[in-house]
């Protein structure tokens, strides 16, 4: 692959990973208000449907979008440095907290949500810290 070819992967990926980054840290937040909600009520229902819309519409094709672009970055790495081991664990750690998400859509969908709107305010702070780890391991290069 020529040096042009990497450079639009690159910012294909960087372009997927900020509206992924985006809705891990926006659905959340839905959530928050989601949790104080009556259950049944106009409100509770518009958020069922933000909801929806964003992890459907957005998150799920970005992190996609995302995985791919990254996958084929991943052929320029060198696999014996340390920080890309770490860089990639965050990266599980992003996706757990998207399949966590998207578990708990459904909860609220099916009106079977028991966590708290303070659970949800903590949650929505787990990818901003994973973010910021994976933006300096793979600006600093560590180690």
């Amino acid at each position: 692959m020529d040096g042009s070819v990497y450079l639009w992967i690159k910012a294909l990926h960087i372009i997927a990973v900020i509206a992924w980054m985006a809705g891990l840290l926006y659905l959340p937040r839905l959530y928050v208000y989601h949790a104080d909600a009556d259950i049944g009520s106009e409100f509770s229902e518009k958020l069922k449907i933000m909801e929806r819309r964003l992890l459907r519409a957005i998150m799920n094709p970005a992190m996609l979008v995302s995985l791919i672009a990254g996958g084929a970055l991943l052929a320029y790495q060198d696999f014996s440095s340390g920080w890309l081991h770490v860089k990639l664990t965050a990266i599980v750690g992003l996706l757990i907290m998207h399949m966590l998400m998207a578990k708990w859509r459904k909860d609220f969908e099916k009106n079977t949500n028991t966590h708290s709107h303070k659970f949800y305010r903590v949650a929505n702070e787990i990818p901003t810290v994973l973010m910021i780890l994976i933006v300096i391991l793979a600006v600093v290069k560590p180690f």
